[in-house]
């Protein structure tokens, strides 16, 4: 007759090392779960942004935003903006409702979306006026909710004019990281992430791309920087970054939409002149650290979201 004792004891045994499996197990798990070895997972991408990695300082990344900034009224700008992302990277209103519309601290004449903002703090409604009053430290644009943005405030940021200087100069191989080209038949500037692969089957020539002087002609873009919808999601897809060639405004008056972009940085230049650093680009060069004192022209904004 077996020895109720030893039953006992080789049960036991055997849920022990049934349950020291399983303890093991949840050990592995959660080793997976939280960086074994020290390594974290990665960060998803922020929603409405590019997944593309930018370096903007040393050992500091961003992640643009999917489009230039855009706010839009229902009720002539006497009642609130909703503030958001374009829709795609290509997009920008130019001279249309409400971009020409603007009669002065965000009231219009006519409902639409503005995309070009002055450079001005929160009185001026972000940007959304006519004529510059005063000058105070830049109330971001990033601290309104974008709806297609995380809809919660302060999650973006606007670039500050030495982080523009770093992307487009200073990063590890800047100079083959950003350049010009048409997308969807739209003039504007590339730029390529940190890490960046190539797509099958498509390129990219870095800098200049034509041989026109005359800025503003983008009739000599290289063909291998004139992408169709199709394969600018697959640049996309990979990280890459488009400024459409939006224009600036003056008042009402839209100039150059279609031929050269103007993006503001954050940053107030320190010598007492009131003026502002921003980036331009057209069809043949890019500069990243301009300034002038005309603060209530209105330009395009990208937002960034740094990489935690």
């Amino acid at each position: 007759m077996p020895c109720p004792h030893n039953h006992i004891s080789n049960n036991y045994t055997i849920m022990r090392k049934f349950f020291s499996f399983f303890a093991m197990a949840a050990v592995v798990l959660s080793m997976a779960s939280c960086g074994d070895g020290g390594n974290t997972p990665e960060q998803p991408k922020p929603v409405g942004a590019i997944k593309g990695k930018f370096s903007v300082a040393p050992g500091k990344q961003v992640y643009f935003s999917k489009g230039n900034l855009q706010a839009t009224t229902s009720d002539r700008g006497y009642g609130s903006w909703t503030w958001s992302f374009a829709t795609n990277q290509w997009d920008f209103i130019g001279n249309q409702v409400a971009n020409n519309a603007i009669k002065g601290r965000s009231a219009v004449s006519d409902n639409g979306s503005v995309d070009l903002f002055i450079w001005s703090n929160s009185d001026l409604c972000y940007g959304i006026h006519v004529l510059e009053d005063h000058f105070d430290p830049l109330v971001d644009w990033g601290n309104n909710p974008i709806s297609n943005g995380g809809n919660e405030p302060n999650l973006w940021r606007t670039l500050t004019q030495d982080e523009w200087v770093y992307l487009l100069q200073t990063r590890e191989d800047a100079a083959n990281k950003y350049g010009f080209a048409k997308v969807n038949d739209i003039p504007g500037g590339v730029f390529l992430p940190d890490e960046w692969i190539w797509p099958s089957g498509l390129e990219f020539t870095p800098g200049k791309t034509g041989t026109s002087t005359k800025d503003g002609d983008w009739s000599e873009v290289a063909a291998t920087n004139i992408y169709d919808i199709n394969q600018w999601h697959a640049m996309e897809e990979n990280g890459a970054v488009f400024l459409p060639a939006a224009g600036d405004r003056n008042r009402t008056d839209v100039f150059a939409d279609g031929y050269v972009g103007f993006y503001w940085s954050a940053t107030l230049v320190p010598d007492g002149t009131k003026a502002c650093y921003f980036t331009f680009y057209n069809s043949s060069r890019i500069y990243p650290s301009l300034a002038f004192d005309r603060n209530e022209y209105g330009l395009s904004v990208r937002l960034v979201q740094d990489v935690k």
